[in-house]
């Protein structure tokens, strides 16, 4: 289902039935929000993102006010809440105690969702202690079969924090680009991330705004959605839809990845989030992390953060805490 398409159909709708159906697994509801979420909608005109942000409303408020008179979903002993985020295969439900149930809207995607759990269970396993808050925690896993369609869906429960917002929404609040000074904490941060997964054998695979999430008051970074990773030396799985440009070229013509495929994308996303605003020195670093063939980019998340501080040295002085907000 398209924008468009669900647009007509939340305007058209008289009752929830016309709108969700009868379809106890809620598959018309996560149809609906996947197409309407304001984070998902992309370069459309002003005019049809506004009637999307309208619908997106009207579906998730009548979805909640029908499920406050109805009995509880309940999957593997976790009681399903509110919808809180929709990503790129899953949608992520409030389950309490600042948790996250992740249920994928297409049981075909389940072994993207087993790559996940792998990737998160290896870095807990493996990774520096100190640094595992900037990686989701996997709290539980489970299965669950549809009873209306006998589908298996290969579910997470996930760790959270509250006051996160992706890098798209940061973009949005500053789209004449963002000061260098503030992209600087969110990229050494972002590297200390990759660090982590890559001493741990884990290349993340689609390092992308929406991925990366800040929480602004205290500069903390998590890197979410794992489940394009891959071991080092392997393929990455699949592409975000319409983030293929985003990529370097070892993912689209399934070589090899590396750890030079993540510090790539990230270079990227901090490019783009600083815009014509980025320092020249910056823009250069950012370049030298992008280049073409994947053993001539820098490989070491830790060694580039060591040389990105020296570049932030020499643009702004000793390092002080600037504070931030998505309220400009």
């Amino acid at each position: 289902m398209n924008t468009h398409e669900a647009i007509r159909l939340v305007t058209a709708a008289r009752t929830d039935a016309d709108l969700f159906g009868a379809d106890p697994s809620a598959h018309r509801y996560r149809e609906l929000v996947a197409a309407l979420h304001p984070d998902r909608l992309g370069a459309l005109d002003p005019a049809v993102r506004a009637a999307a942000t309208d619908a997106f409303v009207q579906v998730t408020n009548r979805w909640r006010a029908g499920r406050a008179s109805a009995d509880p979903i309940v999957l593997g002993g976790h009681r399903l809440g509110p919808l809180a985020h929709t990503g790129d295969l899953a949608d992520l439900y409030d389950v309490g105690s600042d948790r996250l149930l992740k249920l994928p809207r297409d049981p075909a995607d389940n072994d993207l969702i087993a790559r996940e759990q792998h990737a998160l269970r290896t870095i807990s396993e493996r990774g520096d202690p100190r640094y595992l808050p900037y990686v989701p925690r996997l709290v539980d896993t489970l299965r669950h079969r549809d009873p209306a369609t006998g589908a298996e869906r290969r579910i997470s429960v996930l760790a959270t924090a509250p006051g996160l917002h992706s890098l798209d929404e940061v973009r949005r609040a500053y789209p004449d680009g963002l000061d260098g000074r503030d992209a600087a904490w969110m990229w050494r941060r972002l590297l200390v991330a990759l660090g982590l997964a890559h001493r741990a054998g884990i290349v993340h695979g689609a390092v992308l705004p929406r991925h990366v999430l800040i929480e602004p008051d205290g500069h903390g970074v998590v890197l979410v959605d794992w489940c394009f990773s891959a071991a080092t030396g392997g393929t990455i799985p699949a592409l975000v839809p319409g983030h293929e440009d985003w990529y370097p070229p070892e993912v689209a013509a399934r070589r090899a990845c590396g750890p030079g495929t993540d510090l790539a994308m990230a270079a990227t996303c901090m490019a783009w989030l600083m815009g014509d605003r980025a320092p020249r020195e910056l823009r250069a670093f950012a370049h030298g992390c992008r280049r073409p063939a994947l053993p001539s980019r820098p490989d070491d998340a830790w060694r580039l953060l060591r040389e990105l501080d020296e570049v932030l040295e020499r643009l702004y002085g000793p390092r002080t805490f600037r504070p931030f907000t998505l309220n400009p």
